[in-house]
């Protein structure tokens, strides 16, 4: 557990669990995830430190993977940006030559739930470039009703089942095989079909 005698903006907190790799990499640490998925949502350092109760330059060397976040800090983001608390963390069995470059099939993030229509598994081995990958698996049945926008373009390759997509107003029926493509508009989906659709999404920038 972190010390609960440790002040706002302490330089350290020790965390009940190591979260990220190793410290100094901005490139495939914790750090660089939170960065992307602060900038995602269009926040500032200060409204994170609000969050946290944490000083900015606290924040700053979090995202620099110069500090640590405690168990508490996660859970606070995690609720922040509507993620899992085991999103934050990395699966420490993974070779250390392979992290940042490999995921394995029992090594990927996931987000979602089935139970509840829609369960994705990152790809990508981290947030820190210029696009995520993720695997989207739509239960049947299971729809988006009121359309999404994110500042992001997007694309799209279905694996298997039946997938409805609509960008902006326009209808489309994807057949295994068809992919997609769209930039800053609104979007909407729904699976007609009686299996799960497997769609392999590319976003960019990350959003999660």
């Amino acid at each position: 557990m972190g010390d609960p005698l440790a002040t706002p903006g302490s330089s350290h907190q020790e965390p009940e669990r190591r979260p990220g790799d190793s410290k100094g990499d901005s490139k495939g640490d914790l750090g660089g995830d939170l960065r992307a998925l602060r900038r995602a949502r269009g926040l500032t350092l200060t409204e994170i430190s609000a969050t946290l109760n944490r000083s900015i330059g606290w924040v700053s060397q979090v995202e620099r993977g110069l500090s640590e976040p405690s168990i508490s800090d996660l859970r606070k983001l995690a609720e922040l940006y509507g993620l899992p608390l085991g999103f934050f963390f990395r699966n420490e069995e993974a070779p250390a030559e392979e992290r940042g470059f490999i995921v394995r099939s029992a090594q990927r993030r996931t987000l979602g739930d089935r139970a509840d229509g829609l369960l994705e598994e990152l790809l990508s081995p981290d947030l820190g470039g210029s696009f995520e990958v993720i695997r989207s698996v739509f239960e049947p049945g299971a729809e988006l009703p009121e359309p999404a926008l994110r500042q992001t373009e997007e694309a799209g390759y279905l694996v298997s089942g039946r997938l409805d997509l609509w960008i902006g107003e326009k209808h489309f029926r994807l057949e295994p095989g068809d992919s997609f493509r769209f930039e800053k508009e609104a979007f909407r989906w729904r699976n007609p079909g009686k299996e799960p659709a497997v769609v392999i999404w590319v976003i960019a920038p990350p959003v999660y």
